[in-house]
């Protein structure tokens, strides 16, 4: 039988709706489906493979994005009358199905309403992930490897493309560093929250006598460049080195110098780009990490500019934000938003969206506070 007092939950549902559709904007998403929909239909759009994939691609997004609004608009407006019905009929049976849904309604509006949250200058940005192993020698470098699988799994539940343009391989086993392009919209907002430090505590399958071992990699997170995006680089700022690609245990891929280091000298940020096929597409691809490095430093700058003038510096983020523990107990915890879960193994395949939330609302919090 049911439990809840229908009228005022759907009320609230109807409420939080309203509120996400002031942000979303329904109508300015059907112009953009439209205009993408044009756009995807030009038939000379294939001719540029590359920008093809980026258009059919936000169209996707968008078009979800709409439906979601739409659906859940529609499915409140049908469990209203599932209620009715049961109540007119006196059917207990249709009055839990309707309480069910009242909360599954409410869990798929509190998923959206994250979005409104991500309001930052570059949240509806694509994202550039860069991994490093930290200390904790070749447990920090399968480290590395098992979080990138995590993200791209993560990307892969939610149907994102992903492209891998960087990977480094230890000597052993696992990553000395990889970057990654997680092509969707808002995916640097989302993924902002996951940058920092994380850590892994576990019997070593590396060391024979069966030892806990601490390790740590790095999560780095920027928002993809745009053509729009005024970041110029001087050439003379920009020193350019080239290289043989490699694969695991030094594996020759590549038998000619197509591999790309570039180091911007002002600031001494390296990219380095090898999984493309010629030397002109790794060096196109490492500018564009470059210019997106360059352009979230100077976000940083104008923040940390703001945070003095206020006078009240903290610092918002830890060294370390995730503990991962596959020994002596199993849980990964996040040290900013106390979330926590009892299942590493369904996290590291992916399912890392309820930290991510938490994290979007405690950063938001955060600002607020600050504000």
């Amino acid at each position: 039988m049911a439990t809840i007092d229908f009228p005022a939950e759907i009320r609230a549902l109807r409420s939080t709706l309203e509120s996400i559709e002031a942000v979303s904007d329904p109508e300015a998403l059907r112009k953009k489906v439209a205009e993408l929909s044009e756009a995807a239909s030009a038939p000379d759009l294939w001719d540029d493979p590359e920008q093809a994939q980026k258009v059919t691609s936000q169209l996707s997004a968008t078009q979800a994005e709409l439906d979601r609004v739409k659906n859940l608009a529609q499915r409140i407006a049908d469990v209203e009358t599932l209620v009715e019905m049961g109540q007119e009929m006196g059917d207990d049976e249709t009055l839990t199905e309707a309480e069910t849904e009242v909360h599954a309604i409410r869990k798929d509006l509190d998923a959206l309403e994250i979005r409104t949250l991500l309001a930052g200058e570059y949240d509806a940005r694509e994202a550039v992930v860069t991994i490093r192993a930290g200390a904790g020698g070749v447990d920090a470098a399968d480290f590395a490897e098992m979080l990138m699988r995590m993200y791209l799994r993560w990307a892969e539940r939610h149907g994102y493309p992903t492209k891998v343009m960087d990977t480094s391989y230890a000597e052993e086993a696992g990553l000395k560093s990889a970057t990654f392009e997680v092509n969707a919209p808002y995916a640097f907002g989302n993924l902002s929250v996951e940058a920092g430090t994380h850590r892994l505590v576990r019997i070593s399958p590396f060391d024979n006598q069966g030892r806990r071992q601490t390790s740590f990699a790095a999560v780095e997170v920027i928002p993809l460049i745009e053509q729009t995006d005024s970041i110029e680089i001087p050439e003379s700022e920009i020193k350019v080195d080239v290289f043989r690609s490699s694969g695991p245990g030094g594996q020759s891929v590549n038998t000619t110098d197509s591999a790309v280091r570039m180091t911007h000298l002002p600031t001494g940020i390296v990219v380095s780009m090898q999984n493309e096929k010629s030397q002109i597409q790794n060096r196109a691809a490492a500018l564009r990490v470059l210019q997106s490095r360059l352009l979230l430093v100077r976000q940083q700058e104008e923040a940390a500019k703001k945070k003095e003038l206020a006078g009240d510096i903290k610092a918002s983020w830890g060294d370390q934000m995730r503990s991962y523990v596959l020994q002596p107990y199993q849980m990964v915890k996040d040290l900013r938003t106390e979330h926590e879960s009892g299942n590493p193994s369904a996290v590291f395949d992916g399912a890392i969206d309820d930290f991510i939330e938490a994290g979007i609302r405690w950063r938001r919090a955060a600002q607020a506070a600050e504000a």
